[in-house]
């Protein structure tokens, strides 16, 4: 049974309505209004109309490439809406698992052990996500990057086509406000710039002063997750990747551009060489729909009666296993790159929790891996050398996608789950 976007947004949107005011972008006596993305995750029993809201996230930040070698698996890499909701699902399946393995019962409401006749070498993780259940994502903004092109075209005031330069620097992407570097690459762009080259990857847009950033595009790293699935290189050694894809992607009719969303994210469009692809460990392509929806979120960039809209620097992230508020990739209060400010779903405490998680439910092998060094070695373990395959594919499909590499040198150390 298909589910509208309208009532796909409405769980979302409900839920966020019951956030305390603290979470929630500022509505200040002047008359200035802050606005801010929203995200999020939702549940269908397959045949019902039943939906449940799983996780949901604001923000619209990331951090400079100049400081990821800083953040040492505690300060998050990129907090926009869309990306944060996926990594706060994430930590719900972790949860769930955990929680699963105490009680010791086979199954809970979304998460089961796979009987050892599932299990094969490349298809080897403990946990399934419940057969029957399909995953949604509501977005209150067009995802940045190539999803979001004609939006931004129509936006200017001179939508003339930049003329295209001939090569890149990686560590000196150019900017809208500068004229273009005659070193400037047309398969790897800054944010909006050059918005009249389509199809391909984008870093997340900033301002022109800001600090750059390798963070890929919300569109890209979501036309990668139809191959992937929705779940982590963590929460991938422990649960299958097999019917964990998103099946619905909802966006505003405001922010839908049929053209941008079909070249984006289709077996038609930029995807079409990965149409019907298959790999080994569950993995598959995987196209969602993309649906739009009537309602509109209260803190959205299309605010009316308003005298000057900015931008929210505070994010929140939600899930039924707790909440918390970020600020520069780090809790609220603390400082950026201290330790006691680990989010709930930065790399560091997702690694512990995955460690906690295979010990209890007594998988040697994932724990041996999972008790090593660095975070490096979990990355290349053995065990995650089929999703890397995958990934590998998937860039190479999506060309100029520059890693954002580094920082990744860090222990589990110092950390609770």
């Amino acid at each position: 049974m298909e589910i509208s976007g309208d009532e796909i947004a409405d769980v979302v949107l409900r839920r966020f309505d019951a956030w305390e005011s603290k979470r929630k972008p500022l509505k200040r006596t002047n008359g200035v209004r802050e606005w801010v993305p929203l995200s999020g995750i939702v549940a269908q029993r397959q045949g019902s109309k039943s939906l449940t809201c799983l996780a949901i996230a604001t923000g619209m930040k990331c951090l400079p490439q100049k400081s990821i070698t800083r953040a040492n698996g505690v300060v998050l890499h990129d907090w926009h809406a869309e990306i944060l909701a996926i990594r706060s699902f994430n930590r719900f399946l972790l949860e769930e698992c955990h929680a699963l393995a105490v009680s010791q019962k086979k199954s809970s409401e979304y998460i089961r052990f796979r009987d050892g006749s599932e299990r094969t070498e490349s298809h080897f993780q403990p946990f399934a996500l419940r057969d029957g259940i399909n995953i949604h994502m509501y977005c209150s903004e067009a995802p940045c990057g190539d999803a979001s092109m004609e939006l931004t075209m129509a936006s200017q005031e001179d939508s003339t086509p930049w003329a295209m330069p001939t090569a890149t620097t990686p560590s000196s992407p150019p900017n809208q406000s500068q004229t273009p570097s005659p070193t400037t690459e047309p398969t790897s762009l800054h944010g909006r710039g050059y918005f009249s080259q389509l199809g391909v990857v984008r870093r997340k847009p900033s301002r022109p002063d800001a600090p750059p950033t390798l963070s890929k595009s919300c569109t890209d790293k979501i036309a990668l997750k139809q191959s992937t699935s929705v779940l982590s290189s963590l929460t991938s050694l422990l649960i299958s990747p097999h019917n964990i894809y998103l099946h619905s992607l909802v966006l505003p009719s405001s922010q839908l551009s049929p053209v941008a969303a079909n070249r984006a994210f289709s077996p038609s469009g930029r995807l079409k060489p990965l149409s019907g692809r298959k790999w080994e460990g569950g993995y598959a392509f995987k196209p969602f729909r993309v649906i739009s929806t009537e309602k509109e979120f209260e803190y959205s960039r299309r605010q009316t009666g308003v005298k000057e809209l900015v931008s929210s620097n505070i994010s929140s992230s939600w899930t039924h296993h707790g909440s918390e508020t970020i600020i520069g990739g780090t809790l609220q209060g603390r400082k950026q790159f201290d330790i006691k400010g680990a989010s709930r779903v930065c790399k560091r405490r997702m690694w512990k929790l995955a460690l906690d998680v295979s010990v209890l439910a007594s998988v040697p092998a994932l724990e041996r891996l999972l008790r090593v060094e660095r975070y490096a070695d979990v990355k290349g373990g053995g065990l995650l050398e089929g999703r890397r395959r995958v990934k590998e594919d998937v860039r190479g499909v999506l060309t100029g996608w520059m890693r954002n590499e580094g920082g990744e040198g860090f222990g589990i150390e110092g950390v609770e789950r």
